[in-house]
């Protein structure tokens, strides 16, 4: 049986599909002028950067885009050039969620509405990312990548993770500790 080289991607989409229901869950009270901890909005930032972007993101386009290029998949015009650019535009919502996040901790005024349509953005950007990944772009993987790359794309996540020890638990308990206070 051949390994599964996309799974760890999936369950690592499960930690990040959870922070962003707490991202839309929060979104809606900030809308609606129930909800003020701005920190939350930064420490969304440092998630979706840490464990989404560099943790996940890192693997996914170091490793498993890479595979897909060497066996054939073209780089540009393709699946892969579709997911950098999203994950592009979500830097780009992470960035200016992050400077009213920081801008409405400091006192000012009228961020609440920036913060909002950046979180939404971000969040709606996402979860049709994870989708087409979870069901075009990791179920294509799985069918073309070759057996004798797979054992090598397993080390190279694991060597990926081992370069941030702690990171999946300390998120992992970043969003349960949120989840309770939903």
């Amino acid at each position: 049986m051949k390994a599964n080289v996309t799974q760890v991607m999936v369950d690592e989409h499960e930690l990040i599909l959870r922070m962003i229901a707490l991202v839309e869950h929060n979104t809606a009270l900030l809308e609606a002028g129930n909800f003020r901890n701005w920190q939350f909005y930064l420490d969304a930032v440092d998630f979706i950067r840490s464990f989404a972007d560099h943790f996940h993101h890192a693997k996914e386009e170091e490793v498993l885009f890479s595979e897909l290029v060497k066996n054939g998949m073209p780089e540009k015009q393709s699946p892969i050039e579709a997911m950098h650019m999203e994950h592009d535009q979500g830097r780009a919502h992470v960035r200016a969620m992050e400077e009213a996040a920081q801008k409405a901790l400091a006192g000012e005024t009228g961020q609440a509405a920036i913060i909002a349509e950046h979180a939404k953005g971000y969040a709606e950007l996402l979860r049709g990312h994870i989708e087409k990944e979870n069901d075009i772009l990791y179920p294509l993987a799985e069918r073309i990548l070759p057996e004798d790359v797979r054992e090598g794309m397993l080390t190279a996540y694991e060597v990926a993770e081992a370069r941030m020890p702690g990171l999946k638990a300390k998120y992992q308990k970043l969003v349960e500790e949120y989840e309770q206070q939903v």
